[in-house]
């Protein structure tokens, strides 16, 4: 997750339900004696790819088109 997504989600009322039940899942398993890293660790994660035309480096993108004047 993004951490700005966890930081949000910290100051909600509520957390998603999905969220919440890999929260309560985790913790059972550890009660049990479970080692879930263990699971976790077998689940290939790719990251999402970032929305918007936000580019690495640069906050928000670019909003404006840069026009070739060609000075």
């Amino acid at each position: 997750m993004n951490p700005n997504s966890i930081s949000n989600y910290a100051r909600a009322v509520e957390l998603p339900a999905h969220l919440a039940l890999i929260a309560v899942l985790i913790a059972e398993m550890s009660v049990q004696g479970l080692d879930y890293r263990r699971v976790i660790t077998k689940v290939k994660v790719t990251p999402k790819k970032p929305r918007g035309r936000a580019q690495r480096g640069h906050f928000g993108g670019y909003p404006q088109v840069v026009l070739d004047l060609g000075a």
